[in-house]
């Protein structure tokens, strides 16, 4: 039972998480572009029905990543997060009335049978509730200074995949950071109640980071198609939240012969979310202004 309702939870949440991406996506697509960072982006979007519809899904989503962190273990319940990339094409696809491609679904399994090979290897133990600054400061730079560099170098590109790719890898990070800091407010909050839960500096941490990760991959959908954008963020956010749960929350996985079906596990997870990434029906659907902008432009 301490196993099955972490990843219970953190399957709702990525569920929901893809619901949220797609809907957002279809909202960051019908605003103005803008080549740099636009702060009145959020503004924009706030007048989208579909873009609150989003938030309201991240909301939920967030409520069940809470309930699996109180419940599991770091380095359980994110790795699970990597389902958000098929669930979200799969989401897709839905939402533009056609079906995945065999290929797609080939991809899909190789995902989910290379996350279930992994984590039986892995293993993964401890669940350490709190854990203080001092050990904090150290992730909090690396991953803060690597956010701001992928930021800058990501402004200097044009649009396409490499620029939202490297904004959905720093969104990817500040997810993690979200969650790690997550994690320790959610513990302090059932173990010492409301006023200690705002008291404490987690609690503003994960705030301030779910907003600049919410901020990076709102531009990261307007920089390029889903498929460059998704595969950082599924990626990146599972990696830094399986070193954060190992590294700050002294969280254990096994080592020795135990290396092989993990290696192996995780050779199944990217090269099936690399597959779906190159498959053009996976993508979003367009909503009708940007398809009427690109017929205009077509003209």
């Amino acid at each position: 039972m301490h196993f099955l309702l972490p990843v219970l939870f953190a399957l709702s949440a990525a569920l929901s998480n893809a619901f949220a991406t797609v809907l957002q996506r279809r909202a960051a697509l019908s605003v103005p572009r803008s080549q740099g960072f636009r702060v009145g982006l959020i503004l924009d979007l706030l007048r989208r029905p579909v873009w609150l519809a989003g938030i309201l899904t991240v909301i939920l989503a967030g409520v069940f990543q809470a309930l699996a962190l109180v419940t599991g273990a770091l380095t359980i319940v994110q790795p699970l997060f990597v389902l958000e990339l098929p669930f979200t094409l799969l989401v897709a696809s839905l939402f533009a009335h056609h079906g995945m491609p065999r290929l797609a679904w080939f991809a899909v399994a190789g995902v989910v049978a290379g996350l279930g090979v992994a984590l039986a290897g892995a293993s993964p133990s401890g669940n350490r509730t709190r854990v203080e600054i001092d050990r904090w400061l150290p992730a909090l730079a690396v991953c803060a200074g690597v956010v701001v560099v992928l930021s800058l170098v990501a402004l200097k590109r044009p649009e396409g995949r490499a620029r939202a790719a490297m904004l959905g890898t720093a969104a990817a990070i500040s997810y993690a950071l979200t969650a790690g800091l997550m994690k320790t407010a959610m513990h302090i909050l059932a173990d010492d109640g409301l006023v200690a839960f705002f008291l404490s500096w987690q609690t503003y941490a994960f705030g301030a980071a779910g907003v600049a990760a919410l901020f990076l991959l709102e531009n990261a959908m307007q920089a390029g198609p889903l498929v460059a954008s998704q595969p950082a963020l599924t990626l990146g956010d599972a990696t830094v939240s399986l070193t954060l749960g190992i590294l700050v929350y002294e969280e254990h996985v096994r080592a020795g012969w135990w290396l092989v079906p993990e290696v192996l596990g995780i050779a199944l997870i990217v090269t099936g979310v690399f597959a779906l990434s190159r498959i053009p029906a996976a993508d979003s659907p367009r909503t009708s202004e940007e398809a009427a902008r690109g017929h205009a432009d077509a003209q």
